[in-house]
């Protein structure tokens, strides 16, 4: 990207009024040369790809402070391979004291201290009061052989330190790249490792810094550390991994299973009480008999029907067919024991104790030794988690057996096919009046109302108020179906006024 003769940014020498600016590329060229090779085509995406690159400093505006890109003509240099976050570069306060020390000595309108710089540099000379002298020292020094430099090169220089500093000490509100880098992490794991300084001074502060907190001394590795590294790395090695491929499957395979019960992918039936004036959601869920679609839900996990209240009730019912209804019934009592006032805690720990697990209790559950033992001891000091390994035990015992027992049972089944006969009576009873409609009926003498069935069916006289009736559900002139005529097995009573 920086080498022009390979077909990097083109770098130019501007030149201005009295001035010459070296070494510098305009934003709008770093966003085509983005877009052209990495084959972008947004430019927005370029400009935040190039802002990420200017946040860590290998790209920076030579008169702005915030590191960040603009597709435009403004002009933006290249770091030196030197200040490279890469280096892991872990500047000391020291060394930006020394720096900005050099900053005031100068006097050039370029390097005059921005407002933070010098409120950091006061509190700097007064967190290192004992040895500013020495700083003091080493800014003039550094400034000595700054000046026998090029003055171009000692410009380009002079920015290229200035954004080293703005990436490691950055202005206040911006975000500071180099906080969370993975590489100081592990620094901070291998203490052994020195710090390596900008401007050479090598001795050590032993003062508390106001931007810098120092590090930990070192200590040498224990066999107790290398115990416990081992123990970490067994850990590790009998860890479950998923490939990624399998994560995806089983994200996908969840995502399509609950599709038609998110209202956001698949509209509510019936709809969102909320949002129309039907309110036959609520009075579906106030019934006793759950619809098809929840039925059908429980089969997807144990805690689906756990979650459900008509689904509890319905798989407690299936367990006191088998005699084994104490398992959810506990399991049941120790989830309200954890949502009971403190004061009643200790009292509810002892009625579940004495109900399910004291020697001959009324309603005792299946516990293996281990966890009897465990919750044995936690009893004597009752908590709201004192059943918390027996509760565990007891659901991995139904969701192993009970649960796919009650899956395969004629009751769930019959679950299932119940909501499906209210449907297809439905569907035969609009059938049946779709071909009342299509058939005529026979208007007769005035002043009688009498209704014929077909095609040799038998005429039947009504009294006037009933036909009325009739009229006022099914309107003048239309066939109406009378429910007084369901008598009759392959026709209805057809009238027509």
């Amino acid at each position: 990207m920086q080498d022009d003769k390979t077909g990097g940014v083109p770098i130019r020498t501007v030149k201005s009024f009295l001035s010459k600016i070296p070494s510098v590329v305009t934003g709008t060229d770093i966003v085509q040369w983005l877009m052209k090779n990495l084959s972008i085509e947004d430019p927005v995406e370029a400009i935040h790809l190039g802002s990420l690159i200017a946040a860590q400093g290998y790209i920076f505006p030579i008169s702005d402070h915030v590191l960040t890109m603009k597709d435009d003509g403004t002009f933006y240099r290249f770091q030196a391979p030197y200040f490279w976050p890469s280096n892991c570069w872990e500047p000391e306060n020291t060394d930006y004291a020394i720096y900005l020390c050099k900053r005031t000595m100068q006097n050039k309108a370029r390097l005059e201290l921005a407002d933070y710089e010098a409120e950091n540099l006061a509190r700097l000379q007064r967190a290192f009061a004992r040895k500013w002298e020495f700083i003091f020292m080493q800014a003039e020094a550094q400034v000595k052989i700054d000046r026998k430099k090029d003055k171009t090169e000692r410009k380009i220089l002079d920015s290229q330190e200035r954004a080293f500093w703005d990436v490691h000490r950055p202005v206040p509100g911006c975000v500071n790249t180099t906080e969370m880098d993975i590489r100081k992490c592990r620094r901070l794991k291998n203490p052994q490792k020195v710090k390596k300084s900008v401007y050479g001074v090598t001795e050590e502060s032993q003062s508390q810094s106001p931007v810098h907190v120092l590090s930990q001394p070192i200590r040498k590795t224990t066999k107790e550390d290398i115990r416990k590294q081992i123990t970490f790395l067994n850990a590790q090695i009998d860890r479950h991994c998923l490939k990624m491929s399998k994560v995806a499957e089983s994200l996908i395979a969840y995502t399509e299973q609950y599709t038609e019960y998110d209202p956001l992918i698949t509209p509510a039936e019936p709809s969102n009480p909320w949002i129309s004036d039907d309110v036959a959601l609520w009075d579906i869920e106030m019934s006793k008999e759950p619809s098809q679609q929840r039925v059908k839900r429980w089969g997807f996990s144990f805690d689906e029907i756990l979650k459900d209240q008509v689904g509890r009730d319905q798989f407690l019912r299936f367990l006191e067919s088998e005699f084994s209804s104490e398992n959810l019934r506990f399991w049941l009592a120790v989830q309200d024991l954890k949502k009971q006032p403190l004061q009643d805690v200790a009292k509810r720990v002892e009625e579940i104790w004495q109900e399910f697990l004291a020697p001959g209790a009324p309603s005792a559950i299946n516990l293996d030794s281990h966890s009897y033992e465990i919750t044995s001891q936690n009893v004597k000091d009752g908590g709201r988690y004192t059943f918390e390994d027996a509760q565990e035990h007891i659901y991995k015992l139904m969701k192993s057996d009970s649960y796919a027992r009650f899956l395969r049972s004629n009751a769930y089944q019959d679950l299932l096919l119940a909501k499906k006969k209210p449907e297809s009576e439905q569907g035969r009873r609009t059938s049946l009046e779709k071909f009342t409609r299509s058939v005529g009926g026979s208007r007769w003498a005035s002043g009688s109302y009498s209704f014929m069935v077909r095609p040799s069916w038998t005429v039947i006289e009504l009294p006037q108020w009933y036909v009325k009736t009739a009229m006022a559900t099914g309107g003048s002139g239309e066939s109406v179906a009378l429910p007084w005529a369901a008598w009759l097995r392959h026709s209805t009573v057809l009238c027509r006024i």
